[in-house]
């Protein structure tokens, strides 16, 4: 039997990103992959836009909620095989280090919350993130884990963060 990976996704408020590739990478990893997410200063609960998003696209969405990256600090926690960022770090937002044995990446991805809910802008950038992480997870998924070294996975993790990304500008 094939070990199944555990991925967390971290961002700032774990309202909108994180959440996303959670459910994409739970959907897209089968049995291979348990997908988590959360955040530095979580948000209250997820935006609604991105939970109505994922129901639209088949996601299951029974347990998405916003939460703290403590979660998985716990003894109890899942350890973590790779931990992937998703902050914006040219718009101030900064990850917690995750550090540890897990192999890390950095996908610094813009943040939906600069826009106002429910405007065109918000709907446009969460089109492209959802489609930039659904492209990004399905490599990631592709690969042969076996046949990688920690250091080629880390650099393939690395190299898909260069995806390009089309994102709707504030007017």
């Amino acid at each position: 039997m094939i070990p199944a990976y555990n991925v967390l996704f971290l961002c700032t408020r774990n309202s909108a990103r994180s959440l996303l590739a959670e459910a994409i990478l739970n959907k897209l990893g089968g049995e291979r992959f348990h997908a988590y997410s959360a955040g530095s200063d979580p948000a209250p609960q997820p935006m609604p836009e991105v939970v109505e998003k994922l129901k639209n696209l088949g996601h299951d969405v029974s347990s998405i909620r916003s939460k703290s990256y403590r979660e998985f600090q716990k003894p109890e926690a899942p350890r973590m095989d790779f931990v992937i960022t998703l902050c914006d770090e040219l718009q101030g937002q900064h990850c917690p280090d995750f550090g540890g044995h897990a192999i890390t990446a950095s996908w610094p991805l813009p943040g939906p919350g600069q826009f106002a809910p429910g405007s065109h802008e918000r709907v446009l950038m969460l089109n492209e993130l959802y489609a930039s992480l659904f492209r990004r997870l399905g490599i990631f998924t592709s690969l042969n884990m076996d046949a990688l070294d920690r250091m080629s996975l880390r650099h393939r993790l690395d190299h898909l963060s260069e995806a390009p990304l089309t994102v709707a500008k504030e007017h």
